[in-house]
């Protein structure tokens, strides 16, 4: 059929699935020779790859997915593990990995992995839906150990030690504490308090080390840590326990808004009375009262990195785990301006 009239064609195509042989039929070319580009072939010359994606792009084919399983072996699939969404460093983190995932042709299942079994669990459900590998995150990759995984699941964590003898991918916890335990000192502030997360955190024990290690290098005692459980609920419930603190690192940004809202009742004001700092940076943080000074993590370059080594090790390339750094935001919860 020639060009013209296959186009002409298109009009007449049904509103469900285009078929390779309308793709072949516009493009010019045999439905083998689609196939081959599809399937990413070198076995096609430049100017046919180019006139067949464009006829692709123009009737709008999308490879069909079980078929392109069968061929590849693969589902194009991967697998996320939370605790929970609830807080709002893993709902970043949950729309940060589907964007990356989805730029690199995957798409994303989510499983919930409860109770003390709750990660193995959720590895087998994954491996029962025939994903390519999953990614662990946060509080969830406590509970992970290389003998967890079922063989041949590909597997990447996010914010786990790098003992543990699987891909790690994780924010700089602990020099984020650091920049901020260092800011208030700066101030003035001796010592400076600590709101911590879940003791069981990979997480909030980063930023626990990251305070304590910078107070003792200043030859200052750390005080007691006041621990919460991520909400703002905990951050407010703590506030009893900081007693008099002039200076507190919060965790992270909801814990802080909770103590904000405490200290607020309690007639503190936020610096002058207390300086406070957080972490995480999420959306609101700048519309505190008064604007939270956060520890901003790069949710997206975490993302990204954890879904790029998870696809490195599906598609037998390379790329690197390691650490995506973190910035101090100075807004004016931690000094007068």
């Amino acid at each position: 059929m020639p060009v013209t009239e296959a186009r002409e064609a298109r009009t007449r195509v049904p509103s469900g699935r285009v078929s390779m042989a309308q793709v072949a039929a516009l493009a010019g070319v045999s439905g083998q020779t689609v196939s081959r580009v599809v399937n990413d072939s070198p076995r096609v010359d430049p100017a046919t790859r180019s006139r067949v994606e464009q006829a692709m792009a123009e009737l709008g084919y999308r490879p069909h997915p079980a078929a392109r399983a069968l061929r590849t072996g693969r589902s194009q699939t991967i697998g996320l593990v939370v605790t929970t969404l609830a807080t709002v460093g893993n709902s970043r983190m949950l729309q940060a990995t589907a964007e990356a995932a989805e730029e690199r042709g995957y798409a994303l299942t989510v499983v919930t992995a409860a109770g003390a079994d709750g990660v193995s669990r959720a590895f087998h459900r994954l491996e029962d839906q025939g994903v390519d590998g999953a990614i662990v995150l946060n509080e969830a990759s406590a509970q992970v150990s290389a003998s967890d995984r079922p063989a041949g699941l590909r597997l990447v964590v996010v914010d786990a030690a790098d003992d543990t003898g699987l891909r790690t991918v994780r924010s700089d916890h602990a020099g984020g504490a650091a920049s901020a335990t260092t800011r208030l000192l700066e101030l003035g502030h001796a010592p400076v308090h600590h709101l911590a997360g879940p003791a069981d955190s990979f997480a909030a024990a980063e930023r626990e080390r990251g305070w304590r290690e910078t107070l003792l290098a200043a030859g200052i005692e750390p005080p007691a840590v006041v621990r919460g459980d991520w909400s703002a609920g905990s951050g407010h419930a703590a506030a009893r326990s900081l007693g008099t603190a002039s200076a507190v690192f919060c965790a992270n940004d909801q814990m802080a808004l909770g103590l904000l809202r405490a200290l607020a009742d309690a007639g503190h004001r936020v610096p002058e009375d207390v300086a406070v700092i957080g972490f995480d940076d999420v959306p609101d943080a700048a519309n505190y009262r008064p604007p939270l000074t956060t520890i901003r993590q790069d949710f997206a370059a975490l993302a990204d990195r954890a879904v790029a080594a998870l696809v490195a090790e599906i598609e037998g390339g390379s790329a690197d785990g390691g650490v995506i750094g973190t910035t101090l935001v100075e807004r004016k919860s931690h000094a007068l301006r």
